[in-house]
């Protein structure tokens, strides 16, 4: 993890964040407190295949 992970959750921890802040993280601020693991992104086919399987629903008029 890089130092900034690490003063970054020393700070959430040490001086416990007020929620105004908290709700301000951005997702690399978020992931860096909480130690998440980045996977790798979805092929394009990958990502493809997914939308066929779960397509997005149309709203019906009216």
């Amino acid at each position: 993890m890089s130092p900034w992970g690490e003063m970054l959750r020393r700070a959430a921890i040490e001086f416990a964040a007020p929620p105004d802040a908290f709700w301000r993280l951005s997702l690399k601020e978020w992931r860096a407190l909480t130690g998440a693991q980045v996977g790798p992104a979805l092929a394009r086919p990958e990502l493809a295949a997914l939308m066929a399987r779960f397509p997005d629903e149309e709203e019906a008029d009216g």
